[in-house]
């Protein structure tokens, strides 16, 4: 058998009319059409019951009947949830012994996105799209740009580039009662720029992953939450200090003694933000029983660091001697190998234990 089933998703025949859904029969259905066309002629879905009928009146080679089944005016996923439900009413309700195949006829590509329900219940021979000629492509051209403005990915990348541009009158505007008239151009090549630049390098996509880890850590009571914003502001005060030791420094300046002075003023507030950081990390590790001892070589390693590019700085800025920078080159390179080693053999011996503790056969049992 074959069923003509005409589908009208956002219940229009049930909403408008007195018609219980699902109507089956080719009588039936006729009544739901005039019905429907009394009470909106200009409704789309009226052409649909007609066309479903005519359909079945044209086939006589084997056994038809007609169904019309609606969803509801609220959203896709329970307007497609409730399509599938009379889908199944109708097939009940078919005394066929033979296999029932479909053909689905609908008025537009909004109503087709139920295909994939219906097709979960029943074989699909087609799909009839019936709309009006004087405008056969406009719902479907509605529906498409719904569903491009419902995507997030495709809304931002299109919709961002419009909104700089419908700025770019207000801006020159801004821009020009300021008396800059030469920096309209600029302020929007440089929004255009950081918008490409974001988007080529997924920054929205590590803008939201740091905002879930940041999320969790505050659910979990992570101590890194604290530590972080710690650090950051630890870094923030390095980065004045480093400037306000260029700007004390005798000019004129080589490169190599800008840079150096830039990290002499930043690198002891630098590394109290890598150690205070670190700490955190270990700290979380440790609540969470996950800590291992070569964690503890993280801020001991940033202390040698933090050593190393001090005596560097001040022995190219001419403050220290090379004794000086002698000295702290082998003490960042001696601390760093003590912790290593330390902790090492510090994780061997207490992975050791354990194993002596357990057994030959593994933990005991009582």
């Amino acid at each position: 058998m074959l069923l003509v089933l005409c589908v009208d998703l956002d219940d229009d025949l049930g909403r408008k009319t007195d018609v219980e859904t699902p109507v089956v029969g080719r009588d039936n259905v006729v009544d739901a059409a005039v019905a429907l066309a009394q009470a909106d002629p200009e409704d789309s879905d009226v052409n649909v019951l007609f066309e479903g009928v005519h359909i079945a009146d044209d086939i006589d080679d084997e056994p038809v009947e007609v169904a019309a089944v609606t969803g509801v005016d609220a959203g896709d996923v329970a307007a497609n949830r409730a399509v599938g439900e009379e889908v199944d009413t109708v097939l009940a309700s078919l005394a066929a012994s033979e296999d029932v195949r479909a053909l689905v006829v609908t008025d537009g590509a909004q109503d087709e996105s139920v295909v994939p329900v219906i097709r979960s219940r029943i074989r699909i021979d087609g799909v009839r799209r019936v709309v009006v000629r004087q405008a056969q492509d406009l719902e479907s051209m509605y529906y498409t740009i719904k569903q491009v403005l419902d995507d997030p990915e495709t809304r931002g990348t299109l919709l961002v580039p419009l909104g700089i541009l419908l700025l770019i009158y207000p801006l020159t505007i801004a821009v020009d009662s300021l008396g800059l008239p030469g920096s309209a151009l600029g302020i929007i090549s440089g929004l255009l720029g950081l918008y490409v630049l974001a988007r080529g390098l997924g920054a929205e996509r590590l803008l939201d992953e740091a905002v879930d880890r940041a999320t969790a850590g505050f659910y979990a009571g992570r101590i890194t939450i604290i530590t972080y914003v710690v650090a950051a502001a630890l870094l923030a005060i390095g980065g004045v200090s480093g400037v306000n030791t260029l700007e004390a420094q005798p000019e004129p300046l080589s490169p190599v003694e800008v840079l150096a002075a830039l990290v002499n003023g930043a690198v002891q507030w630098f590394a109290a933000a890598g150690i205070t950081s670190s700490l955190g990390r270990v700290t979380d590790e440790y609540l969470h029983d996950s800590f291992e001892w070569r964690y503890l070589n993280a801020p001991f390693y940033v202390l040698a660091i933090g050593a190393v590019l001090h005596g560097l700085s001040a022995f190219f800025l001419g403050t220290q001697d090379l004794e000086y920078l002698a000295v702290v080159l082998t003490g960042g390179t001696l601390l760093g190998l003590a912790s290593t080693l330390a902790f090492a053999v510090a994780e061997s011996r207490l992975a050791t234990g354990e194993r002596h503790n357990q057994g030959p056969g593994g933990p005991s049992s009582e």
